[in-house]
């Protein structure tokens, strides 16, 4: 795997070793063992004060991948043993947030986001104290300035004002990345994830550099549905294409192996978004409607109900893939347990709402099972499925797939369209020009949450560059391009 820093490391090699634990029938008897071996006595600390502060932060790390977080823990003094314990036997997990920010890891980030360097030259004008709205510059001997971080609230008027640009601004990177202010600093300094505000697009999850943030794992409740012999499936998202270096049927075998009764692909259901979404376009257009957008994307369905409900009557009433694949397996299969596998923090949400669907897993737990159940893809029995989808169906992985679906489905109709790729702050206030103005300059507008398209959400496995390359790759290969 092609990491993209260490805290993806230690996320995937915490997991895997749980999983293995887990196989091995030895969770509960060694999990309250990992944080000493991981930090043993004479270790050195990998960037903390000390061991036994590496040991505290491992130990809450575990937490959310047993599906649980810091509001669980009523006693300091409860051992990983007995979560792990509660894991293993719930039948439910009730927990509404989908994300958890570690209280312990999360302590090394800037009070304030502004800071006076040694570039200051005590000027006479003074222009950083003359524009401060709370008196927060004061003065050293020399002459030169300084900020007070007790009177400080960040609003960059020094920063603004300093003619010798001798003030930073220094960024808090899960604040700079979210999109709707839906992270902040708590009374205690540690950052907290307002669920209200939240569109899970996950852009934090992998910006914080302390690992500080995790989703709210169920890989244990759905290895335990396996172990009780349940009749479960695995619906796969067609960003498969990009992830593991491999082809799909291999990892379809892997996930076989697992002990998934089924694996189907999430492409079968965007055939049929996609035929939906086009005479849906065509009726919204001659009803006199000025643009529609897709509704494929679930962390752009929170960001409108969240915060530009305006912009409601302007979203696809059409279904996602997802939602159209598990009513056909629900069909075929109705006593299964259904898992939506894909690289999406959302998708958890709307997996919580969607009564048909019982779990989600990313590609990037996938990815520890595989590693801790030993599971080598060079090596497994592939897996072909008997029913395959369109190209263009698979192209909805990427940015633009579902504009091409939906072009492709109206064949000689005409569409106009656009795409808004990446829920970033610049392309949220654009949506909201849209609403406001009642008209956006397309008829069609794909919105996706992640830059290049769901092939480099934010729980996939490995490089996303590389992920992009492999999709292309492979969807040639379904058409017999070149």
């Amino acid at each position: 795997m092609a990491y993209t820093n260490n805290v993806m490391i230690v996320r995937h090699s915490l997991l895997a070793n749980l999983v293995k634990l887990w196989k091995e029938d030895r969770l509960v008897e060694e999990i309250d063992r990992i944080p000493i071996k991981w930090s043993p006595r004479r270790a050195k600390p990998k960037g903390r004060c000390c061991i036994y502060k590496e040991r505290a932060v491992l130990k809450y790390k575990t937490l959310p991948l047993l599906g649980f977080d810091m509001s669980d823990e009523k006693d300091e003094l409860t051992p990983l043993s007995t979560y792990a314990k509660q894991a293993l036997e719930r039948t439910e997990n009730l927990k509404e947030n989908l994300m958890c920010v570690i209280d312990e890891a999360c302590s090394s980030c800037v009070s304030v986001n502004y800071e006076i360097t040694n570039l200051c030259r005590g000027c006479v004008a003074r222009s950083c104290y003359m524009n401060c709205p709370k008196d927060a510059i004061h003065f050293k001997k020399n002459g030169k300035a300084e900020i007070d971080h007790e009177r400080c609230i960040s609003c960059g008027k020094c920063y603004q004002n300093c003619p010798y640009h001798a003030i930073v601004y220094i960024p808090i990177p899960c604040e700079e990345v979210c999109p709707v202010k839906a992270i902040s600093k708590d009374e205690y300094g540690v950052e907290h994830i307002d669920e209200s505000k939240c569109i899970y697009c996950g852009k934090c999850l992998n910006a914080c550099p302390f690992g500080a943030i995790f989703e709210i794992s169920q890989v244990f409740d759905i290895l335990q549905q396996i172990k009780k012999g349940t009749e479960i499936v695995a619906i796969v998202a067609p960003s498969i294409l990009g992830q593991f270096g491999c082809t799909k049927e291999q990892v379809y075998g892997a996930l076989k192996q697992i002990g998934f009764t089924d694996v189907m692909e999430v492409a079968q259901g965007a055939m049929e978004t996609t035929r939906r979404e086009a005479e849906e376009l065509k009726e919204k257009l001659h009803e006199g409607q000025s643009f529609m957008t897709t509704s494929c994307c679930p962390s752009y369905i929170q960001l409108v109900e969240k915060h530009i409900p305006d912009l409601k009557k302007y979203v696809s009433t059409t279904g996602s893939p997802m939602y159209y694949t598990a009513r056909m397996v629900r069909k075929e299969r109705p006593n299964a347990k259904i898992v939506f596998v894909g690289p999406c923090v959302a998708k958890r949400k709307e997996v919580k709402i969607d009564p048909c669907v019982d779990y989600a897993l990313t590609f990037e737990e996938v990815a520890s099972i595989f590693t801790g159940m030993d599971i080598n893809l060079d090596t497994v029995t592939p897996m072909s499925l008997l029913s395959t989808a369109s190209r263009e169906a698979y192209g909805f992985a990427q940015s633009g797939g579902v504009v091409n679906a939906v072009k492709v489905c109206l064949q000689k109709d005409s569409v106009n369209a656009i795409q808004v790729a990446g829920l970033n702050k610049k392309n949220v206030s654009l949506l909201r020009g849209y609403a406001k103005m009642g008209k956006a300059p397309a008829q069609f507008v794909e919105v996706m949450a992640c830059d290049g398209g769901c092939v480099t959400g934010p729980s996939v496995y490995g490089d996303k560059s590389v992920g992009q390359k492999q999709l292309l790759k492979e969807l040639a290969k379904i058409t017999g391009d070149k």
